[in-house]
């Protein structure tokens, strides 16, 4: 599956990402977002128009921060996207607030991005012993134990860690297998990573 993002101010560097993605890609993309909502009203068209043509399969809007996430339930509203990205993890979870029962509502599709804090959720991995209550649900890192949680809040669809190391990819890849996690384990890894946080 190939998912990529238009982030361009203008419309003359949109046209030019979007045809060279399309051409890098073989002329297809299944998901094609619009990140952090960058001129959002003017891609969204020219999206269309492509998905219209058979070049883009489906249409998405990411972001980052909760400061744009007003603007974001707009565009989820208008009906004219079926994915979001967004960042979600057990330290960083605004999302539940409205994004996520909002896209559950509308049936998007939901992109989870940052699912390690950019990192600092790793920076102090719980010891082994900690890590031991979930151990019948696959889980092996604190990375898998991260991911796990995600993927377990059934409103995600797919997490998207960011690696370079082959075997991290491979490690992680892992976390994507039931059994998933119930509310009492997506807690216990919720206050693993907040005690992990107030330690760094």
């Amino acid at each position: 599956m190939i998912a990529t993002k238009v982030w361009a101010s203008s419309v003359d560097e949109a046209s030019e990402q979007v045809t060279n993605a399309l051409t890098l890609f073989g002329g297809r993309i299944d998901l094609y977002q619009i990140h952090n909502l960058v001129s959002w009203k003017t891609h969204l068209p020219m999206l269309e128009r492509l998905q219209h043509e058979g070049g883009v399969k489906a249409i998405g809007a990411t972001h980052y921060s909760e400061s744009a996430f007003d603007e974001l339930r707009v565009v989820m509203k208008t009906g004219r996207i079926t994915a979001i990205q967004i960042p979600y993890n057990p330290v960083e979870c605004a999302v539940e607030q409205v994004i996520l029962p909002l896209a559950n509502d509308l049936g998007l599709g939901v992109v989870v991005m940052r699912p390690f804090g950019e990192g600092s959720v790793l920076r102090r991995a719980p010891s082994d012993r900690e890590l031991e209550p979930l151990r019948p649900f696959g889980v092996r890192t604190w990375a898998q134990a991260l991911l796990k949680w995600s993927l377990s809040d059934r409103r995600c669809h797919v997490v998207i860690p960011a690696t370079s190391r082959e075997e991290h990819m491979r490690s992680n890849a892992g976390a994507g297998d039931p059994p998933w996690f119930g509310p009492d384990e997506r807690a216990y890894v919720k206050k693993l990573a907040r005690n992990a946080g107030s330690s760094v």
